[in-house]
C-alpha cells in the first residue's frame, strides 16, 4: 500500500489546525482509502495554543504527527525541513490556514499516479488583497526575466513531491533553501494545476512586507547574477553620459564665455543621482554578501525541541 505524507507548517494557527486535520482524515477515509497516510505538523514556535491543539490531535490519531521547533526558524526553513522528514511515497505541502483547498489532494494524487513526479498548484485567482496579488505578479515577472533557472509564477510551494524529489532535497544541504526555485531548477517532470486561492479562514496572516521582501530577495540573490552585472553596465552608461555632458558644457562655456552660466542645479542633481545609484547597488551587494555568509556558516535548518508519534 502506497503511503501519502501531508506536511503542514504552523505558526499561531490555534483556530485552524482543529478544523483542517479532520478534513484531511476524512478525505483519506472516504476518497483515498486505498492509501496509507501520515499528517505531519511542523510548528515554528507558536506563541498561542497551537501546540496544545496539536498534542491533542496526535493523541487521538497515531497517524497525526508533530515536530516542535525550538524557536522560529522562518517560513522557508521550517517547511523544507519538514519535507525531508516525511516517509511517504510522496509528500504534499500545504498551508494550515485553509487557503490551500484540501480537496486538491485528490487531484494531486491522480496526476502523480499518471507519472508526474511533481504536481504544483498555481494561483490563477486569489481572494487576498488585490494590491498584494498585483505586487506578487510583478515580482514573479521580474524574477522570471532575470533568473537563470525557471521560476513558476504564483507558485507558493503548495503541491505534491515524489519521494525521488524529496531525496534530492535531502542531498542539497542548503542552509537557505528556496523551494520555489529548487522545483524549477532541479524538479522532475511537472504537472501544473490552477486554482483560486481562498480567504484565510481564521486568524491573521503572519506575513508582512519585511518577511515578503526577505523571501523575494532570497529568490533574486540565489538565482540571478544579472542584478550585479546591471551595476557594471549602468556604471559604464552613466560614465559615458557624464563624460558627454562634461564635453558639451566645456564647449558651451568656451564659445559663450560671458553669457553661459554653469549654475549649481545640474551639479547638485548629478551628485544626488549618482549617490542614490551607488547606495542602491551597495545595498544589493550587501544582500548577496548576507546570502553568501549564511551559506558559508552552514547553520542547521531547524533545531527540534520535540516530536510526537514518530
Amino acid at each position: 500500500m502506497k503511503k501519502i505524507s501531508i506536511l503542514i507548517p504552523t505558526y499561531n494557527e490555534e483556530e485552524n489546525v482543529p478544523v483542517l486535520c479532520p478534513i484531511l482524515v476524512n478525505i483519506f477515509t472516504e476518497q483515498l482509502s486505498q492509501y496509507d497516510y501520515e499528517i505531519i505538523f511542523i510548528d515554528n514556535d507558536s506563541q498561542d495554543s497551537t501546540r496544545e491543539k496539536l498534542k491533542e490531535l496526535c493523541s487521538l490519531n497515531p497517524k497525526v504527527k508533530a515536530i516542535f521547533n525550538a524557536k522560529n526558524f522562518g517560513q522557508n526553513k521550517s517547511p523544507y525541513y519538514g519535507l525531508i522528514q516525511t516517509t511517504g511515497d510522496c509528500a504534499i505541502l500545504m498551508c494550515a490556514d485553509l487557503q490551500d483547498p484540501p480537496q486538491m489532494i485528490v487531484d494531486f494524487i491522480r496526476e502523480w499516479e499518471q507519472g508526474f513526479k511533481i504536481v504544483t498548484a498555481i494561483k490563477h485567482k486569489s481572494q487576498e488583497n488585490s494590491l498584494m496579488y498585483l505586487m506578487r505578479t510583478i515580482y514573479y515577472k521580474v524574477i522570471k526575466s532575470i533568473s537563470e533557472a525557471e521560476h513558476i509564477e504564483h507558485f507558493t510551494g503548495f503541491g505534491l513531491y515524489d519521494k525521488q524529489f524529496i531525496e534530492v532535497l535531502r542531498q542539497i544541504r542548503d542552509p537557505l533553501p528556496y523551494l520555489r526555485g529548487i522545483v524549477g531548477e532541479l524538479g522532475f517532470r511537472r504537472k501544473d494545476i490552477y486554482y483560486e486561492q481562498q480567504k484565510r479562514q481564521f486568524g491573521k496572516s503572519n506575513n508582512n512586507w519585511y518577511s515578503l521582501y526577505d523571501i523575494g530577495m532570497l529568490g533574486i540573490t540565489s538565482y540571478s547574477k544579472i542584478a550585479l552585472r546591471l551595476a557594471t553596465f549602468l556604471g559604464f552608461i552613466i560614465s559615458g553620459i557624464s563624460f558627454l555632458i562634461a564635453v558639451i558644457y566645456f564647449v558651451l562655456k568656451l564659445t559663450n564665455w560671458d553669457t553661459f552660466q554653469l549654475g549649481l542645479a545640474p551639479m547638485v542633481i548629478g551628485i544626488f543621482f549618482l549617490g542614490s545609484v551607488q547606495l542602491f547597488f551597495i545595498g544589493l551587494l550587501g544582500e548577496y554578501i548576507l546570502n553568501i555568509n549564511a551559506r558559508v556558516i552552514k547553520r542547521p535548518l531547524v533545531v527540534e525541541e520535540d516530536r510526537i508519534n514518530f
